[in-house]
């Protein structure tokens, strides 16, 4: 027997010193995914802290609520209590609408099982999988954004010297050639100044240093705002919804400003295509617990719970681009390049931040979640 099994066995052996016994209510409690207990009349008996963060509540609040004050009465979650009850099995679903007078949430995985010493008690599981699949999109989006700075430095190492010397060529032949021979000249100067224009636009996907330290996210908007009302956006309404107790971010201002333009832009081309006369573009700041990430090798996890929202009552992204807008050369536009969301997913990142897009017929919000500043010198006596 080798060394580690022996060990394995003492320690199996080895008799426990002091037996811990644990309230089932402080699990509960301590369970980082929301759990409800409803009755056979689907009032609310027992929530958990995760379960008040989710729905907006408070518990006292909820277990004086039915579920059907919460959700709407023909919600998939009651079906699902029914076969709980009437089987006697746990029943799960996923990619759920969770939408009512206190919170919407989208892509919810939801479980419902049934208490079995007390009939007609159903547990319900609740678990936002909106932020795991967002933030699935933006690595993937980023590895792509990589892989597309690797090909720009290429690129603009290869492509761009013989494109001044076409455009030089062709530029001479402009002065000297016929009608006919002019218009070909033309298209040969034209096209050589489109793909280097390409070429330059690749090149931001560079790795850039970040500059960060402390922003504000309000004068970022209102810088945003002002650029866009006086050019592309002067005839769309803005509403501004600032939460003004918001702490500072930690950020690179002038990227930040550039993510945010981007998606303002986005937003009102979006608007201007679908010719409304009513065309709004939302810009909110404000607070969401509990969005945490995994950080680089070797720093802790940041949390990220201030957001900023760009939201416009545009048509809406269609269903088969949207899981790939974060990608290199994926655009709703006819003449779009593709690389605009990219290099917003690719800051967004850099930042440590995280960026996702809920998007249907009439309403598109684009909510990016950063990291606050903290004051190194804080706590120092």
């Amino acid at each position: 027997m080798s060394s580690f099994r022996k060990a394995f066995k003492l320690v199996r052996r080895a008799p426990r010193e002091k037996q811990i016994d644990i309230d089932p209510a402080q699990i509960m409690e301590a369970l980082p995914i929301a759990v409800i207990v409803v009755d056979e009349q689907d009032a609310i008996s027992e929530v958990n802290y995760a379960a008040e963060e989710f729905f907006g509540a408070s518990k006292s609040i909820l277990q004086s609520s039915n579920l059907g004050e919460l959700l709407p009465v023909d919600h998939p979650v009651f079906l699902m209590m029914e076969r709980a009850r009437s089987a006697g099995v746990t029943i799960a679903e996923h990619d759920l609408v969770m939408e009512g007078p206190r919170m919407t949430r989208r892509g919810c995985a939801v479980q419902a099982a049934p208490v079995l010493d007390y009939p007609g008690y159903v547990l319900l599981t609740f678990q936002d999988e909106s932020a795991a699949k967002a933030l699935d999109q933006q690595m993937s989006a980023r590895n792509a954004a990589r892989s597309i700075t690797g090909m720009a430095a290429i690129l603009a190492h290869e492509v761009k010297n013989p494109l001044s010397g076409i455009r030089g060529a062709a530029q001479l032949l402009e002065l000297n050639a016929t009608p006919q021979d002019k218009e070909l000249a033309v298209l040969i100067r034209d096209e050589a100044d489109r793909i280097r224009a390409m070429v330059e636009r690749m090149e931001t996907f560079g790795e850039k240093k970040l500059e960060r330290q402390a922003v504000n996210i309000h004068r970022v908007l209102e810088h945003v705002r002002k650029l866009a009302g006086s050019g592309f956006a002067e005839r769309i309404k803005f509403i501004e919804v600032y939460d003004p107790s918001l702490p500072h971010v930690l950020g690179d201002r002038d990227q930040l400003i550039q993510v945010l333009l981007n998606l303002v832009k986005n937003a009102a081309e979006a608007i201007s295509g679908s010719d409304k006369h009513d065309g709004e573009i939302h810009l909110t700041t404000g607070f969401q617990h509990g969005v945490r990430l995994s950080a680089a090798i070797g720093r802790s996890r940041p949390n990220l719970p201030l957001f900023v929202s760009v939201r416009d009552n545009g048509p809406g992204i269609p269903e088969d681009i949207r899981r790939h807008l974060f990608e290199p050369f994926v655009s709703t536009k006819a003449a779009g390049s593709g690389l605009g969301l990219a290099l917003v997913a690719k800051i967004v990142a850099d930042h440590g931040g995280l960026i996702d897009v809920d998007s249907r017929p009439g309403r598109t919000e684009f909510r990016i979640h950063l990291p606050v500043y903290e004051d190194p010198e804080e706590g120092v006596n």
